[in-house]
């Protein structure tokens, strides 16, 4: 590309007012690309078409962009959470399906932003911005897993809200980082990365007493079926909870 070329694509940038945005879309580019390690601030000035000193205008240093887009990643899977969540509606079970089903439709769908969330090394706490986005998002998954802690039946220990929303997440993300995103870690899988958390999930509340079948029981019914035998992923249909019949 010849310097007077790239002197027009940076001037159509200062002159839409447009700069910080451009910078921040070429380095999702980049990210999705190489990774959040993979290229430089100079890297990203060029995608934009501006100068290497240009990008100093908006950001002080390739990490603040990172922040920025992390931040950005963030709050768009806050919005993303909370809407699966919705409160809890229509139970606290169904809702909290949604809520995994949405977490690796994220890391599926925004890889970029995932990368620049989870794995690009920023310490999140040396910028209060990102650190709040981070908190925000994680209080979703706590306030679900503080509404299933209320679920514990009678005479079984309740465990901390805390303890299973980090256990709950840890699932999510090990799932989301290796099987849920473009490359599936190169991996077939017997099952989807859905029915693989599902199933996760479904162990770990048995493994805590909890009730995972929310079929009302009946004293004419016959027992009901193990969710090994209900379908070849052994999850049942439906999700780990199964769905009213």
């Amino acid at each position: 590309m010849s310097w007077r070329k790239e002197q027009r694509r940076a001037e159509r940038g200062y002159h839409h007012g447009n700069l910080k945005e451009a910078l921040l879309q070429a380095a999702l580019g980049l990210i999705a690309e190489k990774g959040a390690a993979g290229f430089t601030f100079a890297d990203a000035a060029r995608m934009a078409g501006v100068s290497a000193a240009a990008p100093y205008r908006h950001f002080r240093d390739r990490d603040e962009l990172l922040s920025s887009i992390a931040q950005r990643g963030f709050e768009q899977f806050e919005s993303r959470l909370t809407a699966a969540w919705d409160d809890g509606r229509p139970d606290t079970v169904t809702a909290f399906e949604r809520v995994g089903r949405a977490y690796l439709a994220f890391a599926r769908e925004e890889p970029a932003f995932y990368n620049a969330m989870f794995e690009s090394g920023l310490p999140v706490d040396a910028n209060p911005a990102l650190q709040a986005a981070s908190e925000r998002a994680f209080n979703v998954i706590r306030a679900a897993a503080e509404r299933l802690a209320a679920l514990a039946p009678p005479g079984t220990p309740r465990p901390p809200a805390m303890m299973m929303a980090l256990h709950i997440w840890s699932m999510a993300h090990g799932v989301a980082s290796l099987f849920s995103r473009g490359d599936a870690a190169r991996r077939k899988l017997p099952m989807s990365p859905d029915e693989l958390l599902e199933a996760e999930v479904l162990i770990y509340l048995r493994g805590l007493g909890f009730p995972t079948d929310r079929r009302p029981a009946k004293s004419a019914e016959p027992p009901p079926v193990p969710p090994e035998a209900s379908s070849g992923s052994g999850v049942p249909p439906g999700g780990p909870w199964g769905k009213p019949k």
